[in-house]
């Protein structure tokens, strides 16, 4: 599992001042887990995810990986080859002149050898749909293909844990949608531990477990259902709950007797029916 245990970071932002970025994380992720991570801006989501893999290392406290302290120089391959990561932008991650050279070039630099490579590569275009684009120049992609590539070439790595940092903040909603069916398939069917930050709501509400940061600190955590019923808590930290959620609270004031804590279409559908 993913473990920190009273996490600190700071930012040095020169003449010996400091910010704090992270204050006190406690938090377990256990293998096979689906959970997003929300916030504000600057409430510390991306430098969190940083530390699951050793690109930030802890002020104080330790970010521990299947037992793997990031701190410890000699386990951060080790760490590396398990946590795979996914940021806003792909363009940053993209750097061969072919779709499926790209997927290779982790495998190429860990030394696997060629046939091994060619059997990871032609997987990692299959779960990620890349079939029809592996010879296809990266930078002509459209933003989903191109995270798809930069997913595929995680997944090669045959990574237990995959952070995404605001993959689809860059996507319309079509794309936003494909990103998050290749994800749940992931973790449904190949067990991979999804680690997903996000500031869309409507994307949370899709995860097992949220978990809520403002000015560096976990506050909430909880199922989507628990923790989008405190609508009030959320809104104080400048977060949003689903657009289903939001009517079901009007309707619940408006005197319907509906739950107040629905979050999908589905829901909203079925207790609606009651009344016709």
């Amino acid at each position: 599992m993913i473990k920190f245990n009273n996490v600190t970071h700071f930012y040095n932002t020169g003449q010996n001042h400091k910010i704090t970025s992270l204050s006190g994380i406690n938090m377990e992720i256990q293998e096979g887990d689906f959970v997003a991570i929300i916030g504000a801006n600057g409430s510390g989501k991306s430098t969190l995810a940083k530390h699951i893999n050793g690109f930030l290392l802890p002020g104080s406290g330790d970010v521990y990986v299947d037992g793997f302290n990031t701190k410890d120089i000699e386990s951060i391959w080790n760490i590396r080859k398990k946590v795979g990561m996914v940021f806003q932008n792909p363009d940053n991650q993209l750097i061969a002149t072919t779709v499926e050279d790209d997927i290779a070039f982790g495998l190429e630099n860990i030394g696997i050898e060629e046939e091994e490579m060619k059997r990871r590569v032609d997987w990692a275009l299959n779960i990620a749909e890349l079939n029809v684009l592996r010879t296809s120049e990266p930078h002509l992609l459209s933003g989903g293909q191109k995270q798809r590539v930069v997913i595929a070439g995680a997944l090669a790595m045959h990574t237990t844990y995959l952070v995404l940092d605001e993959p689809t903040s860059m996507l319309d909603p079509k794309g936003r949608k494909n990103i998050l069916e290749i994800i749940k398939t992931l973790n449904e069917e190949k067990g991979i531990t999804i680690i997903y930050i996000t500031q869309f709501m409507s994307e949370a509400a899709q995860f097992k477990k949220i978990f809520v940061m403002d000015k560096g600190k976990i506050v909430l955590t909880g199922s989507p259902k628990s923790v989008f019923s405190q609508a009030d808590l959320l809104m104080n930290l400048g977060l949003e709950v689903p657009q289903i959620t939001q009517l079901a609270r009007k309707l619940a004031e408006n005197g319907l007797e509906i739950p107040s804590n629905i979050i999908t279409e589905e829901e909203m559908v079925e207790y609606l029916c009651l009344y016709i």
